[in-house]
């Protein structure tokens, strides 16, 4: 975070295009026997793409970071083409922020009711840090954006985390503080939650547990440098100490208090990468910690991921980009396989970045989406399959429907079994929410019908979860299948007809 002045003087540095055309000879060599590959967008982004966040319809927004590389307030729209290919998908400018926010690091949700909720920002269209307590709403239907008011008193919310609980409420962080809130989108109304906070909340990732617990590492606990928590039911409490140094914050590190992604992995593990270039690994079932595969060393620097991003994979392996020390130039890709860190394919400009500035999005095709602030958009293809087990089942839904009216579908794993894309507190875009695909059985167009409503949000969750799904207006009629997709992975297809 920039309240030191490295970070300040580091964290808006773009990468050359001369730096960049380096990757590829820089690589490391992929593992042995899987198959993983970049690809550019066919239609490149004609701005500046940061933050992306998958909507229920199946479309992806992405923020327009702005020329300075300080945040903008401009948003586009990645729609896949009628194939369903995100690869061959075409661009869309969307509505503008409200005048005077245009943030960037900050807090971001997709409501269950489809809208997106943005608060805070480290910067705020400046150079300058400012921990903004600017907010904003966005409704897809009507393409529109509102101001959203900060929690009473709060001073600042920054580059803060943010997730949504087990029961659909959104929960957001301040940036600078312990404090924490949680949002009534009906009233738009916050409440204190979050007592007991060990430090601040400072560059510390949320991870949502099926339990509905959060589990974090600490950034800032001086006292105990090791030390992690976990929030139940509006407290937080010690959750451990972790076997090696997660965050950069004590002696022989830089201070910069930076930590890497915390992601629940299908097994029942979450995986932190740490700012230090070591890991660690949580597993839910006996609560204990152990080390995990050290980051290696490329020309004799450690990588880590001071800052950077994760994202589940359909196979249950994590996908990281790290980079050597803090803030330096030198992005390398990893599969975290559960036991092992696996080299893989760099992006085109991955030389010339710094982990910091990678965003990553699992996307119902299982591909993952890639952005660093330039207008190249990359797209992750890994062979790797999921396990059968993981896939939501559809238990209900009508065999007839008509198109522009909605409908209720019901089954369990709706919501997947991780939030899958995490970061810290830069940059939240979970995926755990069902989407459905409806493939024409005569012309092979794939259409995505919005969902929203959900029952819940619970990850790995068995009960029964319902959502409403809208078909689309315009959609081709007759024989078609329907599949409900959670974090790239899909049902069991269905037939149904449109009428």
């Amino acid at each position: 975070m920039g309240r030191w002045s490295l970070l300040l003087s580091t964290k808006n540095h773009r990468a050359t295009p001369a730096a960049a055309v380096l990757a590829i000879a820089l690589g490391l060599v992929p593992a042995v026997g899987r198959a993983q590959t970049w690809t550019t967008l066919s239609h490149p982004a004609g701005f500046t793409a940061g933050a992306m966040l998958l909507l229920t319809d199946g479309t992806v927004m992405v923020q327009d970071q702005g020329t300075c590389g300080c945040g903008g307030g401009n948003w586009w729209r990645l729609t896949p083409d009628n194939t369903g290919s995100y690869l061959n998908g075409s661009w869309s400018q969307l509505a503008t922020m409200p005048s005077g926010y245009k943030p960037l690091y900050f807090a971001s949700a997709v409501l269950p009711d489809g809208r997106v909720i943005v608060n805070g920002g480290e910067y705020n269209g400046s150079s300058t840090g400012s921990w903004t307590t600017k907010g904003a709403l966005y409704d897809p239907a009507a393409n529109t954006w509102v101001n959203v008011a900060p929690p009473h008193g709060w001073t600042t919310i920054g580059d803060a985390q943010s997730t949504l609980l087990n029961d659909g409420t959104y929960m957001l962080a301040n940036c600078c503080t312990t404090d924490a809130v949680t949002l009534n989108p009906a009233t738009m109304t916050w409440t204190a939650v979050g007592t007991g906070k060990a430090d601040i909340n400072d560059e510390e990732g949320w991870t949502l547990l099926p339990s509905g617990q959060l589990l974090t590492a600490d950034a800032n606990n001086t006292a105990d440098v090791f030390h992690t928590e976990i929030y139940t039911n509006g407290k937080w409490t010690f959750a451990g100490d972790s076997p090696v140094l997660l965050a950069d914050i004590g002696s022989g590190t830089s201070n910069s208090h930076e930590l890497g992604p915390q992601v629940l992995r299908p097994d029942g593990t979450v995986f932190i990468a740490g700012a230090t270039g070591n890991t660690a690994v949580y597993t839910i079932k006996t609560k204990k910690w152990s080390a995990g595969p050290a980051f290696p060393k490329v020309s004799g620097k450690s990588l880590d991921e001071a800052d950077g991003p994760g994202s589940l994979l359909p196979d249950g392996n994590v996908l990281l980009a790290a980079s050597p020390g803090v803030f330096k130039n030198g992005v390398k890709f990893f599969e975290f396989d559960g036991t092992s860190l696996n080299a893989v394919p760099g992006t085109p400009n991955a030389a010339g970045e710094s982990s910091f500035q990678v965003r990553l999005l699992l996307l119902p095709t299982g591909e993952v989406l890639e952005t660093d602030g330039s207008t190249d958009v990359e797209l992750y293809k890994s062979t790797g399959s999921a396990n059968p087990a993981w896939a939501p089942v559809v238990s209900k839904f009508p065999a007839k429907v008509k198109h522009g009216q909605s409908y209720t579908v019901t089954g369990k794993y709706l919501n997947g079994f991780s939030q899958a894309v995490a970061y810290g507190d830069d940059y939240q875009a979970s995926t755990n929410y069902p989407l459905v695909r409806i493939t024409n059985t005569a012309s092979g167009h794939v259409a995505f019908a919005k969902t929203s409503e959900f029952s819940s949000m619970a990850v790995a969750n068995p009960k029964k979860v319902t959502a409403s799904v809208l078909i689309p207006a315009g959609i081709e009629k007759g024989a078609s299948t329907l599949e409900v997709v959670a974090n790239g992975i899909a049902s069991a297809p269905r037939n149904v007809t449109i009428k």
